[in-house]
């Protein structure tokens, strides 16, 4: 008798189990297509993977993507050399700069420097983050830079005290990311039509 109990329980587990994993339960609201499961872990329905392998190498793709699209494209003006530079800087800046942030009153003033390659990639994509974000009075925020010999001195402030919350809360990698200009920026410099100034 026990034996036919526990041959019966098995038998329902069995086709419970069946039923939840052929059919699942969608509590929040309709599954995704198997065509959606696939893009969001990174290929196509055909296996082909989308990642590009490299964030870098992604954003130059996306771009020649965006350039190739566009019929009015002067592929006598691009400059994909110079938008991998700058992306070269930015890795720089973003893994290898040492950033020193101390509060200041306002804001906060952050000693940015490295060696090699880095200090000119600080030396170029901080004071152009600087003068961006000053010309644009982004948040309300002023910005400058002071050459160092290996980097540069980052002064951000505001009168306002919630900004001054805001600034010292992004410190200065969330600094040198605020702003909706990067990706128009990586464009018109993939199209020739911008380069940082030193």
């Amino acid at each position: 008798m026990k034996s036919i109990l526990m041959a019966a329980a098995v038998a329902v587990l069995a086709i419970c189990t069946a039923t939840v994993v052929v059919r699942p339960v969608t509590v929040y609201g309709q599954q995704p297509s198997e065509h959606q499961m696939m893009q969001m872990h990174g290929q196509t329905a055909d296996g082909t993977p989308t990642m590009p392998g490299q964030d870098a190498f992604g954003a130059i793709q996306e771009i020649v993507r965006i350039l190739e699209a566009d019929p009015k494209t002067d592929w006598s003006k691009v400059n994909l050399e110079a938008l991998r530079q700058h992306l070269i800087d930015m890795s720089e800046v973003t893994l290898k700069a040492d950033a020193v942030t101390k509060p200041i009153d306002g804001g906060i003033e952050v000693t940015v420097t490295g060696t090699g390659r880095t200090v000119e990639a600080i030396q170029h994509m901080v004071p152009a983050q600087a003068h961006q974000v000053d010309q644009t009075h982004l948040n309300g925020w002023s910005a400058k830079t002071e050459p160092l010999p290996n980097g540069v001195l980052l002064t951000v402030t505001s009168g306002d005290p919630q900004q001054v919350q805001h600034i010292r809360g992004l410190g200065f990698i969330g600094f040198m990311a605020s702003g909706s200009h990067h990706q128009a920026h990586h464009l018109a410099m993939a199209k020739g039509e911008f380069v940082h100034s030193n």
